[in-house]
């Protein structure tokens, strides 16, 4: 038999091996038909509800004024995390392209491979001197922070106490850590007593709270939550995304507003709302604590380093911040304006002094039509309901930028006065 022959009979039975049965391709259309079916009918239970979450088009950059593909040619933007109107700051905008032209597009690597410049270095210098905290860790995103921070921090004979309502990334993050879980009531400083008792015998034990919760624009209880942590001999943890720049006498967040800065122990916070709205998110804490993340964190080192762009952005908006108070400082009076004005209009307005204004209505159907009707009416906002908020507590929320004017407040407040008289909301 010539060596071609032989060669031959022998692939024959190999391919009969390797090429799948009818039976078997047919169980696989089957398991696919099945799981688009379950899929579908997933989809089709969120419609029902009226919480599918529908993404508008944006077809102009970030901004108090923006434009939405099918509508107005002019539309005004009220829920972004903005919140200091520097994600289209000429001066950031100009560091983002000057990083991009020195320092390339991205790194194509980790940060211990090769994949720090001394861009990165820089920010993280710049975001521990603007916390007033040792050291600094950059990740792509805060959700990242807050996954890679618990697992390598606390063990099996450790504790986390953390707020019911805290944000999903720390409720995951904290999932990822052997630690012994406990939850306290939404910032009940009695209940988080009770399970500091209970957790008396753990070796550490680290208090884990929003410094501002994102849904309803509530401020934790800092110097509560600071007291009975000297008290029982715990530290406290804060996520600061919808704090840091703007709260505080200097924008430092709300461990400045509420005077406990030196208190609390460990701060993650984001890049991608105030301080230019990029992406990117870090840890600012004790060195050791970041030295430690660096080897170990999971987000960390397994995730591409932040584009140079993102972090030239990122760096310009803090120096704005470090140099100057003048932004932040500009926030407070129209908040105010937008809250007694919708308050005195019949509207429940969750939260306090927060510029995060939750327009609470209830019924996720109605906070959902109502968004569409704004929307028509050029004023951009976003209904929320579950599973982004309890059952019950849809709302619209409603998020104040230093890039508002007061026509612009004005404008939204009238949009909001016709809707609600519309439905039945206000008379």
């Amino acid at each position: 038999m010539s060596l071609g022959k032989a060669a031959r009979s022998l692939v024959k039975p190999i391919r009969g091996v390797l090429r799948p049965s009818a039976s078997a391709s047919n169980r696989s259309y089957a398991a696919v038909a099945e799981a688009r079916a379950v899929l579908e009918n997933e989809l089709d239970g969120i419609r029902a509800a009226g919480t599918w979450k529908a993404e508008r088009i944006i077809t102009s950059k970030q901004g108090p004024h923006i434009n939405v593909d099918g509508g107005r040619s002019s539309i005004l933007n009220f829920c972004a995390n903005n919140y200091l109107g520097l994600s289209s700051h000429p001066e950031v905008v100009q560091a983002g392209i000057d990083a991009l032209k020195s320092y390339g597009a991205g790194l194509s690597s980790v940060r211990f491979i090769c994949g720090t410049q001394d861009l990165h270095k820089n920010l993280e210098q710049k975001l521990a001197e603007f916390h007033e905290r040792e050291d600094c860790i950059l990740y792509a995103s805060c959700f990242d922070a807050n996954a890679g921070l618990f697992e390598v921090l606390l063990g099996p004979d450790d504790a986390v106490l953390s707020d019911e309502l805290n944000h999903a990334s720390i409720i995951d993050g904290i999932r990822l850590c052997r630690a012994k879980r406990l939850r306290y009531k939404h910032m009940d400083l009695s209940d988080l007593e009770n399970k500091l008792k209970e957790s008396q015998s753990s070796r550490m034990r680290l208090i884990v709270t929003d410094g501002v919760f994102s849904m309803d624009g509530d401020v934790a209880p800092l110097p509560g939550i600071c007291d009975l942590a000297e008290q029982y001999g715990a530290m406290v943890f804060i996520d600061e995304c919808h704090a840091t720049g703007f709260l505080g006498a200097r924008g430092r967040g709300t461990d400045e507003l509420l005077g406990v800065m030196k208190r609390v122990h460990i701060v993650n916070s984001t890049l991608g709302k105030a301080l230019g709205g990029a992406a990117g998110g870090y840890t600012v804490g004790p060195k050791p604590l970041i030295d430690l993340l660096r080897q170990r964190s999971r987000p960390y080192l397994f995730s591409n380093s932040l584009p140079p762009p993102v972090v030239g952005c990122a760096t310009r908006a803090v120096e704005l911040l470090l140099a100057s108070n003048e932004i932040a400082q500009s926030m407070t009076a129209k908040t105010m304006r937008f809250r007694n004005k919708m308050t005195q209009a019949g509207f429940t307005i969750a939260g306090s002094a927060h510029p995060i204004c939750p327009v609470m209505l209830g019924d996720a159907r109605l906070a959902s039509l109502m968004a569409d009707d704004m929307l028509k009416l050029g004023v951009y906002v976003i209904g929320f309901s579950y599973p982004v908020v309890p059952k019950g507590k849809a709302r619209i929320r409603v998020q104040i930028s230093a890039a508002h004017t007061e026509e612009d407040i004005d404008h939204c407040v009238d949009a909001f006065i016709q809707t609600g008289r519309k439905h039945g909301v206000v008379s």
